[in-house]
């Protein structure tokens, strides 16, 4: 088997590099753009600007860069917006080359694999997705955290022999957190806290009563507040993050009106990707909308597997 031409065909010809870190960006275009065809920008926001500024007076359409960390994000958003077409690839796609490299090295080696087309891009959402995911990741964080105040809070009742989560499902329903918020102000007669019960516990009250006799160990006592006072804290973060969500998704449902007004005109291009990340928009809204109702529904009565 013979070829004529053996060689890479060159897919990107306005191509540059960039070997993304902490403290620096070192960056690479062809030899025939500039003198310097590699240059070192730190990381601060005016040097981003300097080198996009440089990028373009390079003639530079298209660059490739790893995806390190989350330092790759301020220079992605900047190049984004100054219109250049930005390949974000996989580090382990890059490791191919011998030996130790040095970040002009680095820099070099994505030019040349992305000049020939081999770098594929990693896939990234538009900006009103990001900024969406932005949200509903701290938000989960916080319910994560919540969830781990309720799992501390069992764990001091069961410490003081206070076995209130084998009568009740979860602790973190209408009954537990009534209950245990009365032992946080100093109620302590089981037949008293048994009363806090709501009526569709299967429980009756006599089984609550026996499970809330314990020995009150002040240190417990102690952790159990704290753990009560950070719960409620957590509550009022995922509530300010809902708020910024129903913000947010009330801003893209004024653009997507736009947006698929066109989309109506023009099936092709950008603007079919942008109907299509508008819908996907859409259908979180929705989503949203339900969701504070649900969680409030099962802080309230313990989840949907309660016994309440």
């Amino acid at each position: 088997m013979q070829s004529d031409d053996p060689g890479l065909e060159v897919v990107h010809p306005h191509a540059a590099g960039i070997d993304v870190g902490n403290g620096a960006h070192y960056v690479a275009v062809r030899p025939d753009r500039d003198p310097e065809p590699v240059r070192r920008f730190e990381c601060f926001t005016a040097d981003l600007h300097r080198l996009a500024d440089w990028l373009q007076s390079c003639r530079v359409k298209t660059v490739a860069m790893q995806s390190t960390g989350v330092y790759w994000i301020p220079i992605y958003e900047i190049l984004e917006q100054r219109g250049f077409q930005v390949y974000l690839v996989n580090a382990r796609h890059t490791k191919n080359l011998p030996g130790r490299k040095s970040d002009v090295q680095e820099s070099q080696w994505l030019l040349k694999l992305h000049t020939y087309g081999l770098l594929n891009n990693s896939f990234q959402p538009p900006s009103e997705i990001r900024v969406l995911r932005t949200y509903w990741r701290q938000r989960g964080e916080h319910v994560h955290g919540a969830a781990t105040c309720i799992q501390r809070m069992q764990k001091a009742l069961t410490q003081m022999n206070v076995q209130l989560a084998n009568v009740i499902s979860d602790v973190s329903g209408l009954t537990g957190q009534t209950i245990i918020r009365a032992i946080v102000t100093g109620e302590r007669d089981p037949r008293k806290l048994a009363e806090l019960r709501d009526p569709r516990i299967h429980a009756s009250r006599e089984e609550i009563a026996k499970s809330l006799e314990g020995n009150w160990r002040p240190e417990l006592l102690f952790v159990l507040q704290q753990e009560v006072e950070m719960f409620d804290t957590y509550q009022r973060r995922i509530a300010e993050c809902d708020q910024q969500l129903q913000k947010h998704l009330e801003f893209c449902g004024y653009c997507s009106a736009l947006i698929l007004t066109r989309g109506t005109q023009k099936k092709k291009g950008k603007t079919s990707q942008e109907c299509s990340s508008i819908r996907a928009l859409q259908r979180t809204a929705a989503d949203q909308r339900s969701r504070p109702h649900k969680d409030r529904r099962h802080r309230r009565h313990g989840g949907p597997n309660a016994r309440e």
